[in-house]
């Protein structure tokens, strides 16, 4: 496992952030898009499609870039950064890897060519276990339940675990369909959009069995990616915190100079540089390691939230009153950092099982 970046990935994560700089700032393009359902503009999805980011994930054969986690990871922490609101982890993560988990990729061409190409916006669920109902009606597949899904309002296709109780499986379902209906879930962070989605005897096609395995290391290959944004998250509002204190005086002296302040900002640096660890190693085992690491390595990523999202607390302490103000960003920075803290159960269930495992394999 490399801990350095190699050419090609730094150029990438140069790319990217020097494009969500320029076409997709905080000011003028994540503040507008607070309360938008979808999170996106035409112009910046396919924008983002035109870089490859996209179809990072996508095999080459589909139109794609054939490429690893790694730079799924490059892309993320920037996007994280950038307080990006698309569903670009929903459909380059997060769809694309459920069909290459579950070996829907024959299945599903078209889906992987139009992901790539900026055609296609997907949504995935549910991740957090369990599944819809599957049924007939006029010789075709019926789905119904309800499913709690990221990107649902932006997505022209929902990628849905369902089954009949004795054969799971994942299914395509268009948001324009008959029985299709997508509902707000409003929680304290504006840049994730979440959704409850109803199916009501929906149409869908059929992809690929979805035995349980399959399923986990998708859920895994959910959260390493989002840890990465995350870790952008944290890092930028650190950076903003950091350069504060460079510049704002008290008593004719930068507050950065006061000891006290110093320690808040080593608090930063050591809880991001250590996440940081984490998830270079849990992007790496999502393609490399064995079942078991891999699934090991995400809920590390995960357990270490709670001390992620403190990240964003502390900078805010640094700011001062600054700080509180809607005017300034590190709210936003804050609230990404507790919603990825809460994503698929709050970390100390992580940090239990984490316990768990550890304890069992020194018995």
């Amino acid at each position: 496992m490399n801990l350095e970046l190699t050419e090609e990935q730094v150029a990438l994560r140069d790319t990217t952030r020097s494009f969500l700089a320029e076409k997709a700032p905080i000011a003028s393009h994540v503040r507008p898009l607070l309360d938008d359902p979808s999170g996106t503009t035409d112009a910046v999805w396919r924008s983002l499609a035109d870089l490859g980011t996209t179809g990072l994930l996508v095999p080459e054969d589909y139109g794609g870039a054939g490429m690893t986690m790694v730079e799924a990871g490059v892309v993320a922490e920037e996007l994280g950064a950038a307080l990006h609101p698309g569903p670009w982890l929903s459909t380059a993560v997060a769809a694309v890897r459920a069909l290459a988990r579950l070996d829907g990729t024959d299945s599903a061409a078209e889906l992987l060519t139009g992901i790539a190409d900026g055609g296609v916006i997907a949504a995935v669920g549910p991740l957090d276990g369990g599944g819809l109902a599957t049924g007939e009606r006029d010789g075709r597949v019926v789905l119904r339940g309800d499913v709690a899904m990221a990107d649902a309002a932006a997505a022209n296709v929902l990628l849905v675990f369902a089954g009949d109780g004795r054969d799971a499986g994942l299914f395509a379902v268009k948001t324009d369909s008959p029985g299709v209906s997508v509902a707000p879930r409003h929680g304290i962070d504006q840049t994730r959009k979440r959704f409850r989605v109803a199916l009501d005897a929906a149409p869908g096609r059929r992809l690929a069995t979805a035995a349980p395995d399959d399923v986990a290391a998708l859920r895994d290959d959910v959260l390493i990616a989002t840890a990465a944004d995350a870790l952008g998250a944290a890092r930028a509002v650190m950076d903003l915190a950091v350069e504060y204190a460079k510049v704002r005086k008290q008593f004719g002296h930068p507050i950065g100079s006061f000891q006290a302040v110093q320690h808040l900002c080593v608090d930063m640096y050591e809880t991001v540089e250590l996440a940081r660890g984490g998830v270079i190693h849990a992007l790496w085992a999502a393609d490399n390691a064995g079942p078991d690491e891999r699934q090991l390595a995400a809920m590390r990523a995960k357990a270490f939230a709670g001390r992620l999202a403190t990240v964003g607390d502390t900078a805010i302490q640094v700011l001062g009153g600054i700080g509180y103000t809607w005017e300034h960003d590190a709210h936003l920075y804050l609230k990404r950092l507790l919603s990825w803290s809460e994503l698929l159960g709050a970390p100390d269930r992580y940090l239990t099982e984490i316990g768990a495992r550890l304890a069992n394999r020194g018995a």
